[in-house]
């Protein structure tokens, strides 16, 4: 990675890529994979934060569609995402790359409350920044999440690690013809209804010209190659 193209970038997973073949719960074998990779990346110089979901502990919305209170369900679902967060943080610091967790509320025992202009410092000095527990607000996704944190800690990009390789005019798991976008619009996204990041995310990054770069994360050396430029999965920007 002589030539990394970004300076500063925020990595969104998913919690099921915690979960790995078990499909629920946390695998720490699973986040090894994936936070070696991180932490190489981390060593050129690239700065980088990440936001994790925690749909493989609990998810807010589909507790609520179940008959929980919604704004209890989603902070249920905030819990999630730190527990995440916290097992993030160790297999990176095993790789020796040193980390911060910034939860949006207080858990000082645990972690440091999100402060942007902390967030940023500890980015200049090297460390992985870890926000969790999304924006600490209900009905607002870890999608939304990592939009503004992007955009608050004025990364170059959000880097959005999923099961796919990109960005499709349909779902390729049910439909053999689905095609696969190499670059896509804001717009397009949002009308065509792709499932890239959910709207307000979407919106987020089209009104700051934030692009958004969606690959497959459990295809070894993908963070690595976005990190460095090249062109991987799916690019969502302009059009605006």
């Amino acid at each position: 990675m002589d030539n990394v193209r970004y300076s500063r970038i925020l990595l969104k997973l998913s919690g099921e890529a915690l979960a790995g073949e078990q499909k629920f719960g946390i695998e720490p074998e699973a986040i090894g994979q994936f936070a070696k990779e991180i932490a190489e990346v981390a060593a050129t110089g690239l700065q980088v934060a990440l936001v994790i979901g925690g749909g493989n502990i609990f998810r807010g919305m589909a507790a609520s569609a179940k008959g929980m209170e919604r704004a209890q369900a989603d902070y249920m679902g905030m819990l999630a995402t730190v527990m995440n967060a916290l097992a993030v943080q160790d297999a990176l610091e095993k790789n020796g790359c040193s980390t911060r967790v910034m939860t949006a509320f207080s858990m000082a025992e645990v972690a440091e409350p999100y402060i942007r202009r902390r967030a940023i410092r500890h980015l200049e000095k090297g460390r992985v920044v870890i926000c969790a527990a999304g924006t600490g607000n209900p009905y607002f996704t870890t999608d939304s999440a990592a939009a503004l944190r992007a955009l608050e800690l004025k990364c170059d990009a959000i880097f959005k690690a999923t099961k796919v390789d990109g960005v499709y005019d349909k779902d390729p798991a049910k439909f053999p013809d689905a095609v696969r976008y190499e670059t896509v619009t804001y717009l397009e996204t949002l009308e065509k209804r792709l499932g890239v990041m959910d709207s307000t995310a979407i919106s987020m990054a089209r009104d700051n010209n934030l692009p958004i770069i969606v690959f497959n994360l459990y295809k070894e050396g993908n963070i690595r190659k976005a990190a460095n430029g090249e062109t991987i999965g799916t690019t969502v920007q302009g059009g605006n």
